[in-house]
């Protein structure tokens, strides 16, 4: 089997074990906020993808670098003959960095969201609420970033902590300026789903 054929089955591998973390941000650069959850169901099985794309790295590597005399693709850039870009190790590190990439985006997609202080000041203490969302479908820290930028976006939030692993978003807000359902609906835009809500004040 030729090592384009074989980057190629990583490739793909990389891409759809982040692709649950990668659809949030192109969600947000397209506006389309909705279609953020549409990958999460991949999300299980993340590490045997990532397994994949490690292994078959690590073959293609392994082919370029103890290349066999009747592999097409020898490195036949050390015998002197040209060789096309593609069969060249420089083309395998690019490879290699963008699966790489692609595997850790997840710990990084959070840098593509904006953050912002909120400057809320509550005018009378008994409008001040707290509530926490039990949210379904979140499965990385871009997920959790995705739904703190929509809650956000609203008037009269004080302040909103987002978390993948527990599942929630904690959310301070003045009852006065905008709603509890308001809150939920902004969730469930981003395509994620609120399954409970606990009033905490």
């Amino acid at each position: 089997m030729k090592v384009n054929s074989i980057l190629s089955s990583g490739l793909i591998a990389a891409i759809l074990s982040s692709l649950c973390c990668i659809t949030p941000v192109l969600a947000l650069v397209a506006g389309m906020s909705g279609v953020a959850a549409s990958f999460s169901w991949l999300e299980p099985g993340r590490p045997y993808l990532a397994g994949v794309t490690i292994a078959v790295l690590g073959f293609a590597w392994y082919k370029k670098v103890f290349p066999t005399t009747e592999s097409p693709d020898c490195a036949c850039e050390t015998e002197g003959k040209k060789v096309s870009f593609w069969h060249t190790k420089t083309f395998l590190m690019l490879i290699t960095v963008f699966a790489l990439s692609t595997l850790a985006f997840p710990y990084y997609a959070h840098i593509f969201y904006p953050h912002s202080e909120k400057q809320v000041i509550v005018a009378n203490e008994n409008d001040f609420r707290s509530v926490e969302f039990k949210i379904n479908g979140m499965t990385c820290q871009g997920c959790a970033e995705h739904v703190m930028f929509e809650v956000n976006k609203l008037a009269g939030i004080i302040k909103t902590n987002a978390s993948f692993e527990n599942g929630n978003a904690l959310v301070e807000f003045d009852e006065s300026k905008v709603s509890q359902g308001s809150i939920e609906s902004a969730i469930n835009s981003t395509g994620y789903k609120v399954v409970d809500v606990v009033k905490l004040r």
